[in-house]
Formats: C-alpha cells, structure tokens, sequence
C-alpha cells in the first residue's frame, strides 16, 4: 500500500518527514494541505486526519502518525534506511530533539513572522524577530562548528539526523539564514541535494502559495 503524507511545500517539518520517504525508497505519495485557507483547522481534519491541527500526517491504511520526527522513526523502521549505525542511534535522536528545540523551532517561526504577515503586523513584531533571528544564529552556528570536521551530523552517512536539521535550510525566503556565512552547513547541504532522489521541498510537495507554485513548464 501507497503510503500518504498529508503536507504542503512551506511547511518545513513537512519536509523532514516528505524527504526522509523520498530517500528512504519506500512508495509514498504527497497529499495536499490547504493550510493557509484553514485546511488543518477545519472540523473535518480534526476528526479524519490529526486532533492537534497540523501537519504533517503519514496515512498508513488506518495507521495515522503526525509530528515530523515520530514519523521519520516509522520510516526508518518500515524501510532499514537513513537509521545509522545501531550504537548511533540516540546521538541521531539526540540531534533530532536539539533541532526540534533549537534550530527548528526559530527558523519555523522567524520565516513565517519574515514571510507571511503583512508589513503592518511584520513591523509590530520587529522586536520578536530579531530575538528569534539571535537565537536562530546560536543555533546555525553550532551545527556548523559540529560539520566542520565531518560530512554528516552522525555517522558516516546521511540519516534523519541530516534531514531533521535541513529541514528549513533549502528555503529561498529571507529569514535569516544566509547560506554563505556558514560555509560548513552550506557544503553540508550540498552533500544532501546530492544524493539519489532527492528534491527541493516545493518540488517534492505542493506549495500552498501561488509565488511558489511551478508554472507550465
């Protein structure tokens, strides 16, 4: 059976869930969120797909799991990859909880603060996003130090610890994160962008927002 990931393209935590699928070689496919009209909040979401409101979800048949780590753990059960080395593996869950907590949480909120608010409230909260960008950066810069004497986050090769903290990295937007002054995270992410199969988030699931949606090709 086809596994579904209820996501759409700006969702970062999406991504972490969409791109450990995509190179995990298992069949999954994207199914789409309205979530900038409502879509997560609506009743029938609440009760079909997730009670907490958010995305994403992995569907397998009556199986429903959301938060993007839980369901980076089913992929690597399900399908032997991205796990690492058995001794490994909770300095992989290690890494993931310290993204969770530290890197992901502000870039998320910094890039929607950045991004999605009109200039009147963007400005209302100039002084949260610059606490937020100070913290986003502490955090940017650990993970470069950590990559400046290796390839990947763990191990000696990718696993979800890789794609739990790339998670917000491959986004275009202006939040804060400029690719340059990390030069360690930035050949990091080319290393992933590497690799078979995979693909930029808005490609490899559908954007909610018309500026990021492909036209004819």
């Amino acid at each position: 059976m086809t596994l579904q990931l209820h996501c759409f393209g700006e969702s970062g935590n999406a991504y972490k869930a969409a791109l450990a699928l995509q190179l995990s070689g298992l069949e999954w496919e994207p199914i789409f969120v309205d979530f900038f009209n409502g879509a997560a909040r609506s009743a029938a979401y609440r009760e079909e797909i997730n009670p907490m409101g958010e995305a994403p979800v992995l569907v397998d048949g009556p199986f429903r799991l959301s938060q993007s780590g839980a369901i980076q753990q089913f992929v690597v059960e399900r399908s032997g990859a991205l796990g690492g080395r058995e001794e490994d593996r909770f300095e992989v869950l290690r890494w993931q909880f310290w993204d969770n907590h530290r890197m992901s949480s502000q870039a998320g909120m910094t890039r929607f603060l950045c991004n999605y608010l009109s200039e009147e409230r963007r400005a209302a909260m100039g002084d949260v996003i610059a606490f937020n960008q100070a913290r986003l950066l502490s955090a940017l810069q650990v993970l470069d130090h950590h990559l400046a004497t290796r390839d990947w986050v763990v191990g000696d090769g990718v696993t979800i610890a890789d794609l739990s903290c790339c998670g917000y990295l491959y986004y275009p937007e202006p939040y804060g994160f400029i690719r340059k002054d990390h030069p360690h995270i930035d050949a990091w992410l080319d290393r992933i962008a590497a690799l078979p199969g995979w693909k930029h988030p808005y490609d490899l699931m559908p954007p909610a927002r018309p500026e990021n949606q492909k036209g004819p090709a």
